[in-house]
């Protein structure tokens, strides 16, 4: 408390409150008191005065006396104190910006509903940072007759809130706070200012180390109200830590270990469970229901915090007699001295949105295309767009082009005229051209969906469809394009090229066959009379051309089956780079473009959860 309000205390002692006049928080309670201003026309605080109410309590219901009244004092409006805002630590700061990263970056291939657990815990750490780290947000949470609210009185030296046998008893959540700076806090909690109350005096002297505290008593988990159990679960996501109430009849209650503890285990460090009414317990009983509580605790997933060690803290007490109540004052004081609960409860906030994040970026295979999946696509595209065809067609043309460059004419003339004679169609048993461009899609089509495969193996869901998606939308018009490629890279432009031996290979045939008309012209001008009898030489020289012009060409021919062989694998190996080149762009980039965004968020991943890989 601050000096103003302890004056203030003093000079206005406690004053008993009219019953029959009736409640006006808002109206002065003496006309020669200034009228207060301290909130405008709706009610809600304003920004420059103290956000409490006038320190009328909620009644008790007494089936004797009726209806009493407690007393409670009212602070005055102070100045307003410098809030200092909470801090996150290095590691905890960094797994929150990895995780505001890691929801950027996946937004375009997670559905909303994936991530949106993960954007509520940066919406409320962002929130909470923002707000006063000088107090710890407590709740006492319970079930319907556990205690609660006679522990939050306890706790708080004051009957603020009430109690009595009507059920449910707390139908809004009321929030006490041990020193002023925390109005912020207790307006994100959604508790208007009449609900907002402050402990004795005397009390908060005596409990100098709960300053800090903002203890809040929620409605009951298992209200047959339904907008009571909306109002727990929504303020036990804002608070800092819980005290989870419960009584020797319902602590082992399937609802409160299902609905609330088991999905909480994360958040051992910031829970205290609690046993209330150990006075209704017999002997030993209360040991023994204890122990079972841990044993059940254990079950849930719930790390206990014994021999000093982190974790949930269970405790015994009665509410009634007080038993045990100093012990948890001791616990709280310990653990609001601390101010660590607020960073780690938005820890294991991150921590349960990164697990639930976990299917969807953590995998325990080794993911991408290895080397052999990226040749054996390009291979099976080279098949689809016929390169192992085309070398060979290219080998047989420049094998044709030499033998007709090399061959004596007379065979060139022979096999012009078998051409000529043959008929033009049936020569060749050739498939119609749409079923080889049905074939070739096909081939396409398999080879797409197999590099797919393989580069989806072992993905999450979500990353494996995008992966197929990719290489979906790439391999649209990929045999069109292929098609294209081999009309353009089929054959190397212009002339085949020629060896250095072709000129020599082609003087000599025509050398041949001048031998063979020198010869000719010869004989006959011996038979017709104009050159003297004289067989031997131009019979020599016709011998000589008849012979040597099919040697000289079966030796070009010969010698052309190296060059001609290159000639056509270096078409081959054009093909083959086009082709790849092709599906290489349209496919196996953008499927890697989709593994290397995975692998990005993947080691986001890590870092959120604490590791340095995103792995398994």
């Amino acid at each position: 408390m601050t000096a103003a309000t302890d004056q203030d205390h003093t000079e206005h002692p406690e004053r008993p409150e009219h019953p029959e006049r009736p409640e006006h928080p808002e109206r002065p309670e003496h006309p020669e008191r200034p009228e207060r201003s301290d909130h405008d026309a709706e009610g809600s605080p304003r920004g420059d005065v103290s956000p409490w109410d006038d320190g009328l309590i909620a009644r008790r219901v007494n089936g004797s006396t009726g209806e009493e009244q407690y007393r409670v004092t009212e602070p005055r409006a102070s100045t307003p104190q410098k809030v200092t805002p909470l801090t996150y630590g290095p590691q905890l700061g960094s797994r929150l910006d990895a995780l505001r990263e890691l929801v950027g970056q996946s937004r375009a291939r997670l559905d909303n509903r994936t991530l949106a657990q993960a954007g509520r815990v940066l919406d409320e750490a962002a929130a909470r940072r923002g707000l006063s780290g000088q107090h710890t947000v407590v709740a006492l949470a319970g079930a319907t007759g556990s205690g609660k609210s006679q522990l939050f009185n306890a706790l708080a030296g004051v009957p603020i809130s009430e109690t009595g046998v009507r059920r449910p008893t707390t139908a809004a959540p009321i929030a006490c706070s041990w020193s002023d700076g925390a109005a912020s806090l207790i307006e994100r909690l959604g508790i208007p200012p009449r609900l907002r109350r402050r402990p004795l005096q005397a009390t908060a002297d005596a409990d100098e180390r709960l300053r800090g505290l903002v203890l809040v008593d929620l409605p009951d988990h298992d209200s047959a109200a339904v907008q009571h159990r909306e109002q727990v679960d929504r303020v036990l996501g804002l608070v800092d830590a819980v005290i989870w109430v419960v009584d020797p009849e319902k602590y082992a209650d399937a609802m409160l270990h299902e609905r609330y503890l088991r999905p909480m285990a994360a958040h051992a460090e910031v829970m205290f469970v609690v046993l209330n009414q150990i006075d209704r317990l017999p002997g030993d009983a209360a040991e023994q229901v204890l122990d079972d509580l841990r044993r059940l605790l254990d079950e849930d997933g719930i790390v206990l915090g014994e021999y000093g060690e982190p974790g949930t803290a269970v405790l015994a007490l009665s509410a009634l007699t007080g038993d045990g109540v100093g012990e948890l004052r001791e616990a709280l004081g310990r653990f609001v001295a601390e101010r660590g609960a607020p960073a780690r409860r938005i820890s294991a906030d991150v921590d349960i949105a990164a697990a639930r994040l976990r299917p969807v970026y953590a995998t325990r295979r080794r993911t991408g295309l290895s080397e052999e999946a990226r040749e054996e696509f390009s291979d099976r595209l080279a098949d689809a767009v016929g390169a192992t065809a085309a070398g060979e067609a290219a080998e047989r043309a420049w094998l044709r082009n030499a033998n007709r460059a090399c061959g004596t004419p007379w065979l060139r003339l022979w096999r012009w005229c078998q051409e000529r004679g043959e008929p033009s169609t049936g020569r060749v048993a050739l498939r119609g051209q749409t079923d080889e461009e049905v074939t070739a899609r096909q081939r396409v089509e398999q080879a797409v969906r197999t590099v797919a495969d393989r580069a989806s193996a072992g993905l999450p869901v979500p990353w494996a469809q995008a992966v197929r998606e990719a290489a979906v939308r790439g391999s649209q018009g990929l045999p069109e394009a292929l098609d294209e490629l081999a009309v353009r890279a089929g054959l190397p432009p212009g002339r085949p090229p020629r060896p250095g031996w072709w000129p020599v290979a082609v003087f000599a045939q025509v050398s041949m066959t001048a031998l063979q008309f020198v010869g000719g012209l010869w004989l006959l001008g011996q038979i017709i009379g104009v050159m003297a009898p004289n067989l031997g030489v131009p019979v020599l020289l016709m011998v000589i051309g008849i012979v040597g012009g099919p040697l000289i060409e079966w030796s070009c021919r010969m010698a052309a089956r190296g060059p001609a062989r290159r000639y056509g694998l270096e078409a081959e190996r054009r093909l083959r780079e086009a082709a790849a080149g092709c599906g290489r762009a349209r496919v196996l980039d953008p499927v890697a473009a989709e593994l290397l965004r995975y692998r990005e968020v993947r080691e986001q991943y890590g870092r959120v959860v604490g590791v340095g890989t995103g792995g398994s």
